[in-house]
């Protein structure tokens, strides 16, 4: 019968408690911290009829401290702790963009970049057809150049997230190359 959590995600999670102060009693004092950064802790003060709180806005695959302090002005309450581990975020590449597009190359890019994302690949070949082409990037990059392209062809180009945990996530976008020089 003490501070736990519930509701846990990849940025957050639902604090509750028993109830041990009233809105007259006191108040709380609620700290959490990534217990890797206890020095980057935060702190929020609550009335005395709170007994739940959604905490929100946290990193993905992180040990957060969490200490209810109760501020009794009646009773001495020692402080409640837990310790919640967010899950890891597994989202897709958001958005997949085409830029700089020439006769025989094009930029890629995509968002978000993730610290659970190990690398990218890529995946690239004309429209229609076949031959597909695959490019491995660092999952600390967010956009690479694709090149040695045919000119005025589309191409489809599909990107994909190989999480640390395995999973993998695809977007795909079509680009088309400029059409080439005269005379090249």
């Amino acid at each position: 019968n003490r501070l736990h959590a519930t509701d846990v995600t990849s940025s957050g999670f639902r604090l509750t408690w028993p109830r041990l102060l009233s809105q007259d009693t006191g108040y709380y004092s609620l700290e959490y911290a990534p217990r890797a950064e206890p020095g980057s802790k935060r702190t929020q003060q609550l009335s005395g009829a709170h007994t739940s709180l959604v905490l929100s806005d946290l990193a993905p695959e992180t040990t957060y401290e969490v200490a209810l302090i109760p501020e009794s002005n009646v009773h001495y309450f020692p402080p409640q702790t837990t310790r919640v581990t967010t899950l890891a975020e597994e989202i897709s590449p958001v958005q997949v963009l085409i830029s700089d597009s020439g006769p025989h190359s094009f930029q890629v890019s995509w968002a978000p970049v993730l610290d659970s994302v190990a690398s990218y690949q890529l995946l690239y070949g004309p429209l229609p057809g076949n031959s597909v082409k695959v490019l491995e990037v660092d999952g600390r990059h967010n956009s690479t150049l694709l090149e040695h392209l045919a000119p005025n062809t589309t191409y489809l180009v599909t990107v994909t997230a190989i999480y640390r945990s395995g999973k993998e996530k695809s977007l795909s976008a079509k680009a088309c190359t400029q059409e080439g020089e005269r005379g090249e």
